[in-house]
């Protein structure tokens, strides 16, 4: 298959995923249109001769033709890419919604931030680290950068375990089937980082966070505001870390769970 049929199939898979992009500014969308315009010799300079668009008496030149048309299929990508992956307006188009490692990422507008004081987590209990350990169902670590950490907190019988430091916090569930977060996200979009040999997400603003509880109830009652936080998965638990400015020192807490 040639890398024209290639990038007709991944336009039309991109396609299916996309809704209608807010138009590109209008200073862009002529600049793209003359680029264009000029790769496949359409100048203001008029029609060319008709032996220069059909090589003559022996029919189309081909071989100069296939290589614009190839030229123009990749400048089509790579407004694409531009348009799409560097416009806020394209970012928005380009992903509404990931989910990942048990959390969903609502990617777009994600209007005023929480406010007030959100109610404690569904059945929110202190605990010691060898309790979490016995009430989650799932195999969870903890941060050797961190040491032990000061406070221990499980909720729903052990669905979430969360591990607290001096303003950081670190939360683990098992985030392979069940969401049981939604964060809103607007710019900076988040960055796909690499957490040892797992991938993950950097979230670097504020952002609105809303736990989602088992039975669905009162989840609107759990948004608050998070900090920069680090998300990924390792075996069967999901991770976010939360409350480290630095995507760097995330890494290398993330990198140390033992």
């Amino acid at each position: 298959m040639g890398s024209h049929d290639d990038l007709e199939m991944s336009l039309r898979a991109l396609g299916e995923h996309v809704g209608p992009p807010t138009p590109p500014p209008a200073d862009v969308a002529r600049a793209v249109r003359a680029r264009l315009e000029s790769a496949s010799g359409t100048e203001a300079d008029g029609p060319r001769a008709p032996s220069e668009r059909t090589g003559g008496a022996h029919g189309p030149d081909r071989r100069r033709w296939r290589p614009r048309k190839r030229w123009i299929a990749t400048g089509v990508a790579v407004v694409l890419a531009v348009l799409l992956g560097l416009t806020p307006q394209g970012q928005a188009a380009v992903e509404r919604v990931l989910r990942f490692a048990g959390i969903e990422l609502q990617i777009g507008d994600p209007g005023p931030l929480p406010s007030g004081v959100p109610r404690a987590l569904p059945g929110e209990t202190r605990v010691t680290l060898d309790e979490a350990r016995d009430m989650a169902p799932f195999p969870f670590r903890v941060p050797a950068e961190l040491g032990a950490p000061k406070d221990v907190r499980v909720a729903e019988d052990g669905r979430l375990v969360s591990m607290f430091w001096p303003g950081v916090r670190l939360d683990a569930f098992a985030g392979v089937m069940d969401v049981l977060w939604r964060k809103e996200l607007g710019p900076p979009f988040p960055q796909q980082v690499t957490v040892g040999e797992s991938q993950g997400w950097w979230v670097q603003a504020p952002h609105g966070i809303t736990y989602l509880p088992r039975d669905g109830v009162g989840a609107k009652d759990l948004a608050r505001v998070a900090g920069p936080t680090l998300i990924w998965q390792l075996d069967l638990a999901g991770y976010r870390l939360e409350g480290v400015p630095d995507v760097t020192r995330a890494l290398e807490i993330a990198v140390s769970l033992r």
